[in-house]
């Protein structure tokens, strides 16, 4: 196949891009041995350290002795006394994608939007990244590596009237540093109506004073650990999917010796071509948001359960199923946080899978990412991995092709396997298995239907902007990118 050129798409076919970061990246940079805190043995050790000496408790409790929460006359909705954070509520979709369907759920109502920022700042000429070991109610270790600031903007206005959010100025108001990356970018759809996060990262060359919980990694280091289980959390994951790396120059990509290395490289250069344009990436999504239905309407939560497919019980709000997921209870104590004491519902999925699809296409490797719709999404649909489910809930129905293909893939063409957590500040325990596959001679060169061959280079130029990849298919695209560092 031939590749077409890799040509720049004007501003009004991807809207305004927010944010820049410099012309070559951060690949004219020598691969450091260490960063400045000593390298990833000392970080681990750091890490193990920040675990340990702090102490937190989070225990499951009925969702109605839930202090400052209450399910609302009327609606039952369950909200919290102060009218901010979020609300667990009803929703009612309709979709044809795939096949004809209508249900309806709870989902998580958050209007607000949050801050999650990346502080970079170089030394020696190292870009570095500010990041924090972060308690979240939710997640399934406590303790996880957390952006700069993640802080919803309840938290940053004071509604929960706690201490100040660290570092908030690197990204707000006069003081802030060089903006690198800006955007909109969507949550997990199906449990989210219409949730979105600021994303940002932001470099300065000011001094900037290291707080007890924070420490500066270097982007070969944060590849490494992004293969580690829950240890990078899904806020730091979906910033760093924004960061603009840049292109690798020619004599990089020719020292390569790993062919897929190389491949990947090049992925990241549009001078080496790709299946479609930009112009033609954009296009399909476009097509799939005009083609499939997606009719969305909030109802109130005692409509849901009034249906009987869902049912609230002492232990929380689930399915007699199983499937799915359920809503559950928790009191949380945390010295670290900006407050020490406080209880909020969670959600409890089951475990997902998340698997993308990658081939070397004349050299350059391409994604095989999926135009897919979900409950909550805001524009009908985004780009998704090649297979993104529940596979508890396909074992009874037998899967997909993509999903046989991806389960019985030889263990030697898995580029990543690790099991990364969902968002620890509203889901509970939610951990999905991120697999890269590499596909081999016999996979077809043609897409499946709504399917697109997309080149990393591509993907980063689409999160430049908002509503075009979701969470899970950000989540790879960092760790691809950051694992070639």
């Amino acid at each position: 196949m031939t590749l077409a050129n890799g040509m720049a798409t004007p501003s009004q076919a991807v809207g305004e891009a927010r944010g820049s970061g410099p012309a070559d990246g951060f690949w004219h940079v020598a691969r450091p041995v260490t960063g400045p805190a000593g390298g990833l043995p000392e970080f681990r050790q750091w890490f193990a350290e920040q675990t340990r000496i702090h102490h937190y408790r989070v225990d499951r409790v009925p969702l109605s002795e839930l202090s400052g929460w209450h399910f609302e006359d009327g609606s039952g909705d369950l909200v919290h006394e102060s009218g901010g954070f979020f609300a667990i509520s009803g929703l009612r979709v309709r979709t044809g994608f795939r096949r004809p369907r209508e249900w309806t759920q709870p989902v998580i109502v958050q209007s607000e939007i949050g801050v999650l920022g990346i502080l970079l700042k170089r030394f020696d000429g190292v870009p570095h990244l500010l990041m924090q070991a972060k308690m979240e109610p939710g997640n399934i270790n406590t303790v996880q590596l957390s952006p700069t600031v993640q802080a919803t903007r309840s938290n940053y206005t004071g509604v929960h009237r706690g201490r100040r959010v660290p570092y908030l100025e690197y990204f707000m108001g006069p003081h802030r540093g060089t903006v690198l990356a800006d955007s909109l970018q969507s949550e997990q759809g199906w449990w989210f109506l219409h949730k979105r996060n600021r994303n940002m990262v932001v470099e300065t060359r000011e001094e900037v004073p290291l707080l007890d919980g924070f420490r500066w990694v270097t982007l070969p280091e944060l590849g490494e650990l992004l293969r580690s289980d829950n240890l990078v959390n899904m806020d730091s994951r979906t910033v760093l999917s924004t960061l603009p790396c840049g292109q690798p120059a020619p004599e990089l990509v020719d020292a390569a010796t790993d062919p897929y290395r190389r491949a990947a490289l090049r992925s990241l250069a549009p001078r080496y071509g790709s299946v479609h344009s930009l112009q033609e990436v954009l296009r399909r999504l476009t097509d799939a948001r005009s083609r499939h239905e997606l009719v969305q309407r909030r109802v109130p939560l005692r409509e849901v359960l009034d249906e009987g497919s869902w049912q609230r019980t002492e232990r929380g709000i689930a399915r007699p199923d199983g499937r799915h997921f359920e809503v559950v209870g928790v009191d949380v104590r945390a010295e670290r946080r900006e407050v020490g004491r406080w209880s909020q519902p969670l959600v409890a999925p089951v475990a997902g899978l998340s698997g993308l699809f990658v081939k070397r296409i004349d050299g350059v490797l391409h994604l095989l990412l999926e135009a897919r719709v979900e409950a909550g999404t805001l524009n009908v649909c985004e780009y998704a991995p090649s297979v993104q489910c529940s596979p508890s809930h396909h074992a009874a129905g037998g899967g997909t092709e993509l999903l046989g293909r991806l389960l019985s893939t030889p263990r030697d063409r898995i580029r990543y396997d690790a099991v990364q957590s969902e968002e620890g500040g509203r889901f509970h325990h939610a951990v999905t298995r991120n697999l890269v596959v590499e596909a081999d001679d016999d996979f077809p060169l043609t897409e499946p239907e709504g399917h697109c061959w997309v080149t990393l280079h591509q993907a980063q130029e689409l999160l430049r902007h908002s509503n075009y990849l979701n969470v899970q298919a950000r989540t790879l695209v960092a760790c691809l990118s950051l694992g070639l560092f």
